[in-house]
């Protein structure tokens, strides 16, 4: 789930815990083995570049993110990753990549046609010849929305002991127009008041996903409706897409 309060310092430092490292990120792990050059767009805390780099990746990894908190974060992990703060708008980007990744549902908070263009757009000037986009996306048929109401709280520690609840709230009845609103909340023990961010978060189908990926110049190779790359279908969690630049 994506959430604008990590932009705050003591809530970025929360982030992995509540993110833990899963199947999305041993799939991506595996794509960016294979990369000599990759673009994380919406880096986060950068566990997945850090990783690489950990393991021995030895070409060029960037990570992009408009959080400074979060990059606070992922450069105190690995210094000798390329760390950039803000979004595809930062830098003219000129075929410089193997690979470029979003991770987390961060695709999803691109809201309006304009910024899934812009990004887009970017995206394919960053790839060089036969450079592979990859993200995912929460397939709208499965209707996660649906299971994020307060009921379902989520619990971490926090450096100094505290204990941090957290939950979300889908305001209204739903989707409309494929954005559904929602809030999440950050509560414990002993804060003044609970810390609540809004956010929107955009479902797009299969289809309207080929045809923004094809105005910007870009192919679907491969989707997947789950990280074992099982095949996409209406009950599928995830529409995960490998695009390639055409």
């Amino acid at each position: 789930m994506v959430d604008h309060s990590f932009a705050d310092l003591s809530l970025a430092a929360l982030y992995d815990d509540l993110n833990p490292w899963g199947p999305g990120d041993r799939f991506y792990l595996g794509l960016v083995r294979e990369a000599r050059s990759v673009l994380d767009v919406g880096c986060g805390t950068g566990q997945l570049l850090c990783r690489a780099r950990a393991e021995g990746h030895s070409g060029r990894l960037l990570g992009l993110d408009p959080a400074a908190a979060m990059l606070v974060q992922a450069r105190r992990r690995r210094p000798d990753v390329e760390w950039v703060l803000g979004d595809t708008r930062v830098r003219r980007w000129g075929g410089e990549f193997d690979l470029a990744v979003m991770t987390g549902h961060a695709f999803q908070e691109l809201v309006a046609d304009e910024a899934i263009r812009g990004c887009l757009a970017a995206v394919r000037a960053a790839l060089g010849d036969g450079g592979r986009f990859v993200f995912e996306t929460r397939n709208p048929a499965a209707r996660a929305w649906e299971r994020w109401t307060p009921e379902r709280v989520r619990e971490v520690t926090a450096a100094d002991g505290t204990t941090v609840r957290m939950w979300h709230e889908v305001r209204g009845d739903g989707p409309r127009h494929g954005r559904v609103r929602f809030t999440e909340t950050y509560d414990a023990d002993g804060w003044p008041a609970p810390r609540v961010s809004h956010s929107v978060l955009r479902f797009l189908d299969p289809g309207e996903l080929e045809r923004f990926l094809a105005e910007a110049g870009l192919t679907v190779a491969e989707q997947y409706g789950d990280w074992a790359r099982g095949p996409l279908t209406a009950a599928s969690p995830e529409i995960i897409t490998v695009a390639r630049r055409a």
